[in-house]
Parts: C-alpha cells; sequence; structure tokens
C-alpha cells in the first residue's frame, strides 16, 4: 500500500496544466472483424487516454489479449496483430492513469478465471474505497499483480461465491464506491456497467447485429454504429445471443453526469444530453459573453483547441473579431518534451505560438474553456505581450475550479488548485493579464440547458467548482489531495 499512496503523491507533482480524463472503452459483440472495430472505436477515443491501449477478444473457445504503451494507431495498425486477437466479441481500453503506476501490466482490459468461467474488464472512472478493499482482500490472502484499482474490482468479482458470472459482478459492484463506467466480455456475453450517480459516461449502439458499448458516441460514428440511448446510472446491460437485457440493482437516484464531459473531456462531436459537446461548449462561451456585455476589445482569441468553442459563440454574440491569434503545434510529443532541461524551458512555446500580425497592437480577449494551476495561461497571456499585444484579458468558459476530483479525473491537490487560494484579482496578478473573469455556475447550468431551480432537471457532478461531493471518499492517502476533503463540509447524497 505504501508503494501505491506514493504513486499518487508522485502523480499530483507532475500534473499536466489541463486536467485529464482516465480512460476510455469499447465493446463490441457479434461482429466479424470485432478487434478491428475495437481499435477503430480506441482511436476515436484516444483523446481520453494516450499512455497505452489493450484489447481483449473471445473466439468461443479462449480469450486473447494484446496490451501497449503508447497510441492505438501506432500498435494495433497491422493485420498480423489485429489476426492474433481472434472471435467476434473484443474490448478494449485506453489509458491516462489516475491510480497506478504505468507500466505494462496496469494496462487494460484486466482478465480473471472465475469458477463461472473467464472474465475481461475494462475500467473508465476512478474508486473512492478501493485501498480499503484492496487491503482488506490482501489480509484474506488475496494476491495483486498491479497498482490499478480495476484489479480490485476484477478480484472481488473472482472472490464472490455468487453462482453466476451476473450475480458476481452485482456482488462486486454493491461493495465499491466512486465514478465507474465497465465493459465487460464473458464466454457467453458483453456486458456495460454505470455508477449509480451516472458521473463516468457510457453509451449504447448497434452496427447491424452487433451491440456496442463505448464511453462516447463519436466512437459509434467511426465504425458507422447508431447510437440507441446512454447506459442509465445504476443499470446493468447484458448482450447475449444478439438480445439486450437490463437490470438495475441499485436504488433509484437521480444522475448526476460529470460537469466536465461537458467542459472539456468529450470530443466536440459526441453527444451529451441530445446535443454536441461542441454545442455546448459553444452555448458557454455565449453565456459568458452575456455576463460580460459590456467588455470591449479589439479580437477574439481562443486558446488551441480547448478554447476554440468558447470563443467562437463569445464573439458571435457580441458581434466581435474572431481570430486564430495562437497557432497550435499538433506534433509535439512526450518524448520530444521530456529530454533536457534546454528543451523543457522552451516550455509552452513548443506547442503554441503568437500570430504577430493579429496580435499586434490588438486589445486581446483570451477565451480558454478552464483554468488550473494557471502556469500555461501566465506563460501565453506573456507571450500575447511579447507579440505586440496592447491588452490581454483572459475570460474563462468554467467556474472557477477549487476542489479536487476523486472519480476519474487527474487534478491537483486543493493546496495546488490557483482558484482554491486565491482571490479574483491575485489570479489575475499571476498570469499578468490585464483582467480575469469566469462563467458563473448559474450561468454555466443555463449554458449547458441544466437549470438548477427546477428540481425536474438533473443536477450536474460539479464538485470541482463547489466542494459538493455526490461520493464522499472513504480512502485516506496520507498528505495526498484527499485529506483535503476532511476540511470542507460536503453534503452526501447517497
Amino acid at each position: 500500500m505504501k508503494k501505491h499512496i506514493k504513486t499518487l503523491k508522485k502523480k499530483s507533482k507532475n500534473f499536466d496544466p489541463k486536467l485529464k480524463e482516465e480512460c476510455g472503452v469499447f465493446g463490441i459483440s457479434n461482429a466479424k472483424d470485432a478487434s478491428a472495430l475495437t481499435a477503430l472505436g480506441l482511436h476515436a477515443l484516444q483523446h481520453r487516454g494516450q499512455e497505452g491501449c489493450g484489447i481483449v477478444t473471445f473466439d468461443g473457445e479462449k480469450y486473447y489479449s494484446e496490451k501497449r504503451f503508447g497510441l492505438v494507431g501506432d500498435n494495433f495498425n497491422k493485420e498480423e496483430i489485429l489476426n492474433k486477437l481472434k472471435g467476434n466479441y473484443a474490448i478494449g481500453h485506453n489509458r491516462y492513469s489516475t491510480t497506478g503506476d504505468n507500466i505494462l501490466r496496469n494496462i487494460q482490459p484486466f482478465f480473471a478465471d472465475t469458477n463461472a468461467g473467464g472474465i475481461g474488464v475494462a475500467h473508465n472512472g476512478n474508486l473512492t474505497n478501493s485501498i480499503s478493499i484492496r487491503n482488506k482482500l490482501v489480509e484474506d490472502g488475496a494476491i495483486f499483480y498491479t497498482t490499478s484499482d480495476t484489479e480490485t474490482i476484477v478480484k472481488l468479482i473472482a472472490k464472490s461465491k455468487r453462482p453466476t458470472t451476473i450475480d458476481k459482478i452485482v456482488d462486486a459492484i454493491f461493495q465499491i464506491q466512486g465514478g465507474y463506467a465497465l465493459v465487460m466480455l464473458t464466454q457467453t456475453s458483453l456486458i456495460g456497467v454505470r455508477d449509480p450517480l451516472g458521473i463516468r459516461p457510457l453509451v449504447i449502439g448497434k452496427l447491424k447485429n452487433s451491440y456496442v458499448l463505448t464511453s462516447e458516441t463519436c466512437a459509434l460514428d467511426i465504425i458507422g454504429a447508431k447510437f440507441l440511448r446512454e447506459v442509465e446510472n445504476g443499470e446493468i446491460v447484458i448482450i447475449e445471443d444478439n438480445e439486450l437485457k437490463s437490470i438495475k440493482p441499485f436504488p433509484p437516484k437521480k444522475v448526476r453526469p460529470c460537469v466536465f464531459e461537458y467542459i472539456y473531456f468529450a470530443r466536440p462531436d459526441s453527444i451529451l444530453n441530445g446535443k454536441s459537446a461542441y454545442e455546448h461548449r459553444k452555448n458557454l462561451g455565449i453565456q459568458l459573453a452575456k455576463e460580460n456585455k459590456n467588455f470591449d476589445a479589439d479580437v477574439v482569441v481562443p486558446v488551441p483547441d480547448s478554447g476554440n468553442a468558447a470563443a467562437i459563440g463569445y464573439a458571435q454574440f457580441l458581434g466581435k473579431d474572431f481570430e486564430l491569434g495562437l497557432t497550435r503545434n499538433h506534433y509535439v510529443g512526450r518524448t520530444f518534451i521530456e529530454p533536457s532541461q534546454k528543451i523543457r524551458s522552451l516550455g509552452v512555446k513548443l506547442k503554441l505560438n503568437a500570430n504577430q500580425s493579429i496580435i499586434k497592437d490588438k486589445r486581446i480577449l483570451l477565451i480558454d474553456d478552464s483554468l488550473v494551476r494557471g502556469t500555461t495561461s501566465h506563460k501565453i497571456v506573456k507571450m500575447l505581450y511579447d507579440a505586440g499585444a496592447k491588452e490581454v484579458h483572459v475570460k474563462i468558459a468554467c467556474p472557477e475550479i477549487r476542489y479536487p476530483d476523486f472519480y476519474g479525473v487527474d487534478t491537483p491537490t486543493k493546496k495546488e488548485l490557483l482558484a482554491a487560494n486565491k482571490s479574483n484579482e491575485e489570479i489575475c496578478s499571476y498570469i499578468g493579464a490585464k483582467s480575469l473573469s469566469f462563467l458563473s455556475i448559474n450561468g454555466m447550468y443555463k449554458a449547458i440547458g441544466f437549470d438548477q431551480r427546477n428540481n425536474n432537471y438533473p443536477q450536474l457532478t460539479d464538485h470541482y467548482f463547489t466542494g459538493e461531493y455526490p461520493v464522499k471518499p472513504i480512502d485516506e492517502l496520507g498528505d495526498s489531495k484527499i485529506t483535503q476533503l476532511s476540511l470542507l463540509s460536503t453534503a452526501s447524497n447517497n
């Protein structure tokens, strides 16, 4: 356990300026080219995790597995690799680790043999009681081979004394807490599970006679599958013999999807609550403009690519010029950034460069989707001034991020979150902007299409801004971010 805790602490120190989603999952039933279709689906979900990828298939007699470091397109791009993954049923996973070391054995899907048969598991999310369960399992004699909380789920399923695989899964998920979406492969079925509050996403699609379970609708589009519906919060879907069955073992609760799927995580073309993520983000920019109607500037510039949609909405609503005043280099990889201090010292210039002909002598209104630690914002603002900007005003298309996450999003500790420790004026001074403003919480809900004042509308999991955690973590991790929770007076909706 000490090693596991150290890993979590280290992860926070090396945190990327942007929030990171843990992973993406994909599963398909009864498909002739199941492994190839799964590779395509994972490719569409590449934005959800770039550390590693894996596919598990079943051909009616035997399971096959391939796991690799890096991107899907660099690993599952040859016939000889896909041909090793035999069978018409497959599940796949893209990894971005929020718990556990970046080692090959932590790459999913995981697999286990049980007395009811083999089972493969791909997991998106994070458990808030995995270490407590893990300690108990170890005390009972269990041996863990990874540092991932997903193995805890696998162990609970394998350990269950229930007679059928579905009973074992139900037994396991009643013991876990947090935000999770699971795609599982057994000898007879493809299974999807979504946590009781629906924090992490999971959708159902259909391709001819094949059912698809995946994190986002963009993975359905790439293989030509039709979007049917979301897996409901607390629902287990079982696809067997070309039929989809549903069970709901949990008491009914109101759905609480993660707000950052709307703000940042989901690919722009994925559908959330009936609209594309792009439309939601554009509406966030429009609402931001409504809250800043009297503000004057010469040109609206997005931080690419995260701020593009909000900046378009902002500019269109106020009738201001929209310009790509920053150019992004999409071909910067981690291996290039890391080798030397000289290269690292170039910082954000490796990824972004100011378009001087657009910037010079202009009052710039810089739009981004969020502000986490402020390190990148500080460098971008300086870059714009160095390019000749007369003024730089920063507008953020979401509220201030004041609290860490425990449901599968890689966030810093509370003491590392800029808005948790500084006033608006102090943040503005730190990033070097002329002015700074954030979208209000009520404005965010209105833009996304939810109304906080109407009980008929679902509430989002919005603890990043409010500190209201729908599932309170049980695990204690020393001086890591979870101890910050003990300082908060949080309400539980369990």
